[in-house]
Parts: C-alpha cells; sequence; structure tokens
C-alpha cells in the first residue's frame, strides 16, 4: 500500500505486477520478527525472576544460621544449576530414570524444565506457553482485523481462466462461456424481478442489483453472488459490444497465460 501511495501507481497495475503482496509478505516478516524478538525477552526476565528467587531462598536459609560452608552446592533444591546424576535424590534407579526421561523430552519439545525438582512439573513454564499462545492469538486477530481495516483480503484464486470460444476449462477451473451463460441468467433474473414488482405494483429496478442477486440466491443459484459478476463485468460487456475483438483478445491472453481479472 505504502509502495502504490508512493509513485502513485494504480491499484490494477500493482495487482498484477504483484506489489500488494510484496508489501503485504515484508509487512507479515516484520511482524514475526518483532513477535519472536518481545517473547525472547519475556523469557530472559522470567529466567533471571526464577533464578533471583532461588537465590533469595538460599539466602533467607543462611540467614536463618545455617552457613554456607554447610549448604551442598549440588542440592537441587537450592542450586538447580549444579544438579547431575548423582545429586542427592537417592531412590529407585527406574524412577530416577523416568523422571530424567521426562525432563529431556521436555527439554526436546521446548518446554524446559527450570524448577529444581526433577520429578515436580514446573509451573512457570506452563504459565510463560500460556502468556505465548495467547499472545500468538492475539497476533492473528490483530493481523486479521487490520487486514479487513486496510481492505487487503487474503488473495482469492481467479474461479475463471481464459478460453476460447467453445473450449471446455480442465479441472475445476471455469472457462468464458460458462461465465457469459452466469451473466445472461443475471438478466433472466432481472426480468423476473421486474414482472414481479409489476404485478405488486413497486418500482422497477432496472439494472441487475441487490435485490436481483437475492432473488437469485432464494431460487437456489448460489453460484451467483455480486463480487463475481463485478468483477467480471468487463469481460461480459465487451462480449455483447464486439464479439470478434473479445474473441480475438481471449486467444491473446489465453498465449500469455494471463487470467480474467487482468
Amino acid at each position: 500500500k505504502t509502495l502504490v501511495e508512493i509513485y502513485r501507481m494504480d491499484l490494477l497495475i500493482g495487482e498484477r505486477y504483484g506489489i500488494k503482496s510484496a508489501v503485504r509478505a515484508e509487512k507479515r516478516r516484520l511482524q514475526e520478527n518483532l513477535e519472536m524478538q518481545r517473547l525472547e525477552l519475556l523469557s530472559e526476565a522470567e529466567r533471571k525472576r526464577i533464578h533471583d528467587d532461588h537465590a533469595f531462598n538460599a539466602h533467607a536459609i543462611t540467614a536463618e544460621g545455617v552457613s554456607s560452608k554447610e549448604l551442598r552446592t549440588d542440592d537441587p533444591l537450592i542450586f538447580p544449576g549444579s544438579s547431575n546424576a548423582d545429586g542427592p535424590l537417592k531412590g529407585n534407579d527406574n524412577s530416577t530414570q523416568i523422571i530424567a526421561q521426562n525432563n529431556n523430552n521436555n527439554s526436546k519439545n521446548g518446554h524446559p524444565c527450570h524448577s529444581g525438582l526433577m520429578g515436580v512439573p514446573d509451573v512457570h513454564s506452563s504459565d510463560s506457553d500460556e502468556r505465548k499462545l495467547d499472545a500468538n492469538c492475539k497476533q492473528k486477530r490483530r493481523r486479521s482485523k487490520e487486514a479487513r481495516e486496510e481492505g487487503e483480503d487474503r488473495p482469492r484464486e481467479h474461479p475463471f481462466i481464459v478460453t476460447e470460444p467453445g473450449e471446455l476449462a480442465r479441472g475445476k477451473k471455469n472457462g468464458l462461456d460458462y461465465l457469459f451463460d452466469l451473466y445472461e441468467q443475471c438478466g433472466k433474473f432481472l426480468s423476473d424481478v421486474q414482472r414481479i414488482a409489476r404485478e405488486r405494483g413497486e418500482k422497477c429496478p432496472t439494472k441487475v442489483t441487490n435485490q436481483v442477486f437475492r432473488h437469485a440466491k432464494h431460487t437456489g443459484a448460489v453460484y451467483i453472488n455480486k463480487p463475481k459478476m463485478r468483477h467480471y463485468v468487463h469481460c461480459y460487456a465487451l462480449h455483447c459490444l464486439d464479439s470478434e475483438q473479445s474473441n480475438e483478445l481471449r486467444r491473446m491472453f489465453k498465449e500469455r497465460g494471463e487470467n480474467v481479472g487482468a
């Protein structure tokens, strides 16, 4: 959007050369980098807080009369960073192996166990994970809201491809002959709405309006909608005004591989 405003480029030209898509991708990348930096800062602050808590506990025990020499530096309850496999937590070998294996699995899954007790689940880690999930959800909602406000919806594939007169489209795509048939159906629905309005003595529409689209949906033609009909109306207009020029353009666009939206 910024590039389009700076260079005053037409909206269709910007879409054709992918400028808006590139701007959206760059904006998304910058937002993701900022979010990653914010999460890293939160994680660092959490680790520092846990370290300060353990240091405070050790200082409190020392102040109660226990000398620092009597404190075992390999005690994971006080110094979690210096615990080893031969630490003071004696017990069954099987249970010790299971607890160590669970801690290893947690560290591999990206959930480091900051607590000194090997078997006790880390409350701070779960809180941090919940905050990360909430932050990601809020970011997604904010991104979708900004996209709706700026009018930059997710780019959709054009359901119609350029085909020559009488040619059938392949796969799930539809050709231009089918598109022109939809406009002819719109004309029939307009005639029906005009007839109903005359019978009721109401104002008669002279063109395809929302009333016509509602009537088409009510009769079961849900495949006819206003965005689609407005997006491709220039194709049908040229087909009605000059069919020979329209057919020539269809052949040229097919050779270039361009879609109908251009």
